[in-house]
């Protein structure tokens, strides 16, 4: 995804879907086999915000701007205008849910940074090859923000991005609400995606809670929202070309955050209003039994 690497174009989107059924079976769509019963599933991983505070022992931040990491991701490889901090201001637990809040700050926040948001993770607390990962959010709104829920390698094998890959299981750029988008990057000589939006058909994503699912096998990947049908699944065999190398078949980790303005999804202006929150109900982290 956008936030750790220096091309600035780097939105777009793939999704698919299943229909979880009730019986123990197995659905094949496009050449890939799924489970189609939760019952052929086990929970791995889960983290519901039913405490009173953050669990530390699931999640960890990413800070600052960028820079600390490489000249080359100022801005998070985006030109994005928000810092990203581990304050209770930026990110929090209400009423059994998970806040990250965006917030417009007056004067700058350490002199520089007009927004402040906040981007956790759970690398090396919360890592996986193959599963289904679900995710209940309700998304923020208006120009300039850019939500996302995504996973990055937690060991880069094949070496930098885009060579070692990304799944982006949800972005949504806030001035469009009625798109969310699901992608995977890849490519060794080259920068390659697989990507499609899903459109609502009424109302926004920023309206109501929705569920945000990808299904990750050995051969392929699968995009749900609210377990819809919404496209064909990414697969190994359709994607790689030339020398590239399928890398989802290693550890990857979950990314939840809000990035405020850049190339994509553009800045905010007169019409966004602040703060804006990115509320997520529950992350859940299945494999098959």
């Amino acid at each position: 995804m956008k936030r750790v690497l220096n091309n600035p174009l780097l939105f777009a989107a793939f999704f698919g879907f299943i229909i979880v059924g009730c019986e123990s079976e197995v659905e094949e769509i496009g050449g890939c086999q799924f489970p189609e019963s939760m019952e052929d599933y086990r929970l791995v991983w889960s983290d519901e915000f039913d405490g009173p505070e953050i669990d530390l022992t699931k999640w960890s931040y990413d800070t600052a701007d960028g820079c600390q990491l490489s000249q080359d991701l100022c801005g998070w490889g985006n030109n994005e205008l928000q810092y990203y901090t581990t304050r209770e201001e930026n990110s929090y637990i209400e009423d059994g849910k998970l806040i990250i809040k965006a917030i417009e700050e007056e004067p700058e926040y350490l002199g520089d940074y007009p927004y402040t948001s906040a981007r956790m993770v759970t690398k090396n607390k919360g890592d996986w090859t193959y599963g289904r990962m679900d995710i209940r959010a309700k998304l923020p709104i208006g120009k300039g923000m850019w939500p996302a829920i995504w996973m990055l390698p937690t060991d880069t094998v094949y070496g930098g991005w885009p060579r070692s890959g990304e799944i982006d299981i949800m972005e949504y750029v806030g001035d469009i609400p009625g798109e969310v988008f699901g992608t995977i990057h890849y490519g060794h000589n080259d920068w390659y995606y697989n990507s499609q939006f899903i459109e609502k058909e009424s109302g926004t994503y920023h309206d109501e809670f929705h569920t945000y699912t990808a299904i990750w096998n050995e051969e392929c990947i699968l995009f749900q929202v609210d377990g819809k049908d919404v496209g064909e699944p990414n697969t190994r065999s359709t994607a790689l070309r030339d020398d590239t190398t399928w890398p989802f078949d290693q550890r990857f980790h979950m990314i939840l955050n809000i990035a405020v303005g850049g190339n994509l999804p553009g800045n905010p202006d007169a019409t966004t209003q602040f703060p804006q929150t990115l509320e997520v109900d529950y992350v859940r982290v299945y494999q098959e039994k």
